[in-house]
């Protein structure tokens, strides 16, 4: 997994790069602001962007909306030590996959990062239950939309467990199928109900009744990848 890092602080950015490399993780490119970190994805193509949110050389969260309008498929996760909700829910509707506080332990931080690869949606301790929250009062307040009622059997097994905090090993362990095959069926899953990513798919099915909210819980105490 190539990673391009974007802080404005120089030494967390040095700190950041040295124990992604101990990880084996990629590091690819330090972008000390905004505007430098959009700059830098189209140059050297990440795979991730991990993006703080405050920084002198333009926002975090502008430039996650110019690089998902150009480049939809590099993934981004916020890192900052913002756990303000209007930050978090922004930061999920520009097309942020994750979104991890800074505060957080080096090992929950890493195996965060693997699970990206996977595609677990990474969000620290407490922060699911809040864009649970938030896409419910935007459902019920925004135009009403149809149900997503072509979603398969099993697409929406997959859906209900993605909504109960499963990780795709989970998942499949739990159908009897491959993890490519929940990949297959997640794709599937985000086109047909117009979405960006996991979390937003959760949120969406617990709120128009497409999922069984008695069998969910937050994805934030979903078990790490091993």
């Amino acid at each position: 997994m190539r990673v391009l890092l974007a802080d404005d602080h120089s030494l967390f950015r040095a700190g950041m790069a040295s124990l992604l490399s101990a990880w084996g993780i990629d590091v690819v490119g330090q972008a000390a602001g905004g505007r430098e970190a959009a700059e830098l994805t189209r140059k050297l193509e990440p795979d991730l962007v991990l993006m703080d949110i405050g920084m002198a050389d333009g926002s975090g969260l502008d430039a996650t909306r110019e690089i998902k309008r150009e480049s939809p498929e590099v993934k981004i996760v916020i890192v900052t030590a913002s756990d303000d909700e209007r930050d978090l829910f922004e930061a999920i509707k520009s097309g942020a996959e994750g979104y991890l506080l800074k505060g957080m332990s080096e090992e929950e931080f890493v195996g965060m990062l693997r699970g990206i690869e996977a595609g677990e949606p990474p969000l620290s301790q407490g922060l699911a239950a809040r864009i649970l929250e938030e896409f419910g009062r935007v459902q019920r307040e925004g135009p009403a939309r149809e149900p997503a009622d072509d979603l398969t059997v099993r697409e929406r097994e997959v859906l209900q467990l993605v909504a109960a905090g499963s990780t795709n090993r989970e998942i499949a362990a739990s159908l009897f199928i491959s993890e490519n095959t929940v990949n297959f069926h997640m794709k599937h899953v985000l086109a047909k109900l117009h979405v960006k990513n996991r979390a937003q798919a959760a949120a969406y099915a617990v709120q128009s009744g497409l999922v069984d909210p008695a069998r969910t819980s937050p994805v934030a105490g979903a078990d790490l990848p091993k």
